[in-house]
């Protein structure tokens, strides 16, 4: 179990990572027309717009919450906040998140499986990532009752340890978590293995976030002439 344990921890994180950048980089290379999210809306808009606005709230808060809790440094967040407040912090706003974005997925799930026009123009690989997607968050609603029996942070701590052991390629990183609950632990081989399928899946779209939409002028289409008065009548 020791050796499956160091595997998992500490050597699948970097496999799991370098197929998400160097097989997104040969997709974008290669099929770069792929490169897409595959959208149904034109299909039948039902359920599509509750379902992916709640899930892309939830998923976005999701993401940003994890990304920025366990890379940042304990002794960065602790000049401003504790360890057991964090804790609460990340429950409350987790459990919030992780509300909306599971709603979100089932309704998109459903819409999938079981909408004619929509279900005959996907592919194994779309349901296989709702499925996914749903089982992680799943993973991640588990763990809030579970954290809740330890509210000094301990175990917040060692993920976070292990996290920015990976991300700046220090060994050791496994024997952090060594101890944790299950859940946290297939929580986190589930979310790697999310990163393993990307460049193989719709997920991939994610690199394309449109950040530059914020500050993009709004395009002109036709110019009204200046000759006319559409205020008026003749």
């Amino acid at each position: 179990m020791n050796y499956f344990h160091q595997f998992a921890f500490q050597i699948y994180p970097y496999i799991a990572l370098a197929v998400f950048f160097i097989g997104s980089w040969a997709r974008f290379d290669y099929a770069m027309y792929t490169w897409r999210t595959g959208s149904s809306q034109l299909l039948s808009t039902r359920g599509m717009r509750l379902g992916s606005n709640l899930f892309h709230i939830g998923i976005l808060a999701i993401f940003g919450g994890h990304l920025l809790g366990l890379l940042t440094p304990h002794s960065v967040y602790a000049l401003f906040i504790t360890a057991e407040q964090k804790q609460i912090l990340a429950i409350v706003v987790g459990g919030i998140a992780g509300l909306l974005c599971f709603a979100g997925l089932v309704i998109l799930l459903v819409r999938r499986l079981f909408n004619p026009r929509v279900r005959a123009t996907g592919s194994f690989g779309d349901v296989l990532v709702l499925v996914l997607l749903l089982a992680q968050l799943s993973l991640g609603l588990i763990s809030i009752p579970r954290s809740m029996q330890h509210l000094d942070g301990g175990v917040m701590i060692l993920l976070g340890e292990w996290a920015q052991h990976i991300a700046t390629f220090r060994a050791g990183a496994a024997d952090y978590i060594l101890g944790v609950h299950w859940v946290f632990k297939a929580h986190i081989l589930l979310g790697l293995t999310l990163f393993l399928i990307t460049p193989f899946t719709r997920l991939v779209h994610i690199w394309s976030l449109p950040l530059s939409y914020i500050w993009r002028p709004y395009q002109i289409v036709r110019k009204r002439p200046a000759t006319l008065d559409y205020g008026r009548r003749a």
